[in-house]
């Protein structure tokens, strides 16, 4: 029987959909491919394993094991697939503005104002 105590814990199903998530979207807020690549590959091992996902995503074993490694460059309808077998889906969320600074926030406010 294999030991679970060897198991790197990863932030996928252990912590939850809602966590899994979170933690996504924060890696994808920074645009950071590699993050991305190790994430889902953490979340794979939670979700049953490459074998598991490969099948429930109707992808080659393979194309999974090449798409999650160091050099993966998943396409939309892989990731897409991936997420789907982990209850999880991609969607798009408004970049938050930046708060203007006191003084030029006065000044483009006054300039909309006579446009």
């Amino acid at each position: 029987m294999k030991s679970r105590a060897r198991e790197k814990p990863g932030n996928g199903s252990q912590r939850g959909p809602a966590k899994a998530a979170d933690h996504l979207n924060q890696i994808l807020g920074t645009g950071d491919q590699a993050e991305l690549l190790i994430a889902l590959r953490e979340m794979t091992r939670d979700f049953g394993g490459i074998h598991q996902v490969a099948q429930r995503a109707r992808l080659n074993r393979s194309q999974l094991y090449r798409t999650l490694s160091d050099r993966g460059n998943p396409a939309f309808r892989t990731l897409v697939a991936i997420l789907k077998t982990m209850g999880l889906r991609v969607a798009v969320q408004p970049v938050q503005p930046r708060k203007p600074r006191a003084r030029n926030g006065a000044a483009s406010s006054s300039r909309a104002r006579h446009h």
